[in-house]
């Protein structure tokens, strides 16, 4: 199961933004999906970077992540949980 969540629509919207990433985070933990995919366009990278620190800022909720900048593909960011590593939640 993968779980996408594409920010075009709210870009400029930070408070939505924020809302956003935390509701489709808290879903992938609670599914315990294996990857959540993250599109937050090419633009200028503002909104990138945006993503990339709320994701820094949960790697403590969820130590078995791991997050993907494809080079093929700019405007994506893949976030991959382990969920059967042991000693992991």
């Amino acid at each position: 199961m993968k779980l996408t969540l594409d920010l075009h629509d709210i870009y400029n919207k930070g408070a939505e933004i924020e809302k956003a990433l935390q509701s489709k985070f808290d879903e992938a933990v609670a599914k315990k999906a294996p990857l959540l995919e993250i599109i937050p366009g090419k633009g200028s990278g503002q909104l990138k970077k945006h993503v990339l620190r709320f994701l820094e800022q949960k790697r403590s909720a969820a130590k078995n992540m791991r997050i993907e900048k494809p080079s093929k593909n700019f405007g994506t960011i893949k976030v991959h949980f382990n969920w059967n590593e042991p000693g992991r939640r």
